[in-house]
């Protein structure tokens, strides 16, 4: 019995103390990131460059084939009750609501996510983080800040492109291939989603991608300095980046609706 209280103490002893390091952590980066946007903006876009646009292919590929699949699911349903005109307004709604943001990030995670995590984790195992720090080089402002920051930017205009690819290979199975209206297809969809629903899948996209590229930056600033330390961080970003989007995604419509 005194061993289950004491491993159930050190254990949520444990995860208050890295939960309290991990928001000191983001402290810090919210702290230099000012200073970075206004004197090295070139490192920022640099990095989005390498979350963002580098994970383009990925994004327009699977928002296509997921549109394609909602038109076809929806078509198949909605023709049940005779609305196939329907369906654009209910692949509008779940692409912009949930589906953009959540799948956007899941990609973005594995992607970019892990790769900002084994970067990171790599320059600690080789010892470059602390050679920084013997030049007097601040390895959080230097390296952590830009890397953060791009993510975070990316990740809205990821997932705008998701959506609006998905759209479109919506548009081509219920229009093209099922014989949907394409007047009907696009009048029932802009008078179905309204402000509030873009504004939903906005606010999830920016969340998301804070949420991602903290975590991907703090496991792997965090790593132990070896090859299987390494891999572990990777594989952490990976597994806590999905489950920590999906709470979240719960959390955020619960308090939008």
């Amino acid at each position: 019995m005194r061993a289950l209280i004491r491993d159930t103490y050190d254990t949520v002893h444990e995860f208050v103390r890295t939960f309290g390091a991990f928001q000191l952590f983001f402290l810090r980066l919210l702290r230099h990131s000012p200073r970075i946007v206004m004197r090295r903006p070139g490192l920022v876009v640099t990095q989005i460059y390498n979350s963002g646009a580098l994970s383009l292919v990925i994004i327009m590929v699977c928002g296509f084939f997921v549109g394609g699949v909602l038109g076809l699911q929806g078509y198949s349903n909605l023709a049940r009750f005779n609305a196939e005109d329907s369906v654009g307004a209910v692949v509008a709604l779940a692409l912009l609501k949930e589906l953009g943001p959540v799948i956007t990030a899941l990609l973005f995670a594995g992607r970019a996510g892990t790769a900002l995590s084994s970067e990171i984790g790599l320059m600690k195992a080789t010892d470059q983080l602390s050679a920084m720090e013997m030049m007097a080089v601040n390895p959080v402002r230097r390296i952590l800040v830009p890397r953060f920051l791009g993510g975070v930017v990316a990740m809205p205009f990821l997932v705008a492109i998701f959506t609006c690819i998905g759209l479109f290979g919506a548009h081509i199975v219920s229009v093209d291939l099922l014989g949907v209206d394409v007047g009907a297809f696009w009048q029932q969809m802009q008078a179905s989603v309204d402000i509030n629903d873009v504004r939903e899948g906005v606010i999830k996209s920016f969340v998301f991608g804070v949420v991602v590229s903290l975590l991907a930056v703090w496991e792997g600033y965090n790593a132990i300095p070896t090859a299987e330390g390494v891999g572990r961080a990777t594989t952490r970003t990976v597994v806590i980046s999905a489950i920590a989007v999906l709470i979240l995604d719960f959390m955020i419509t619960a308090v939008m609706l």
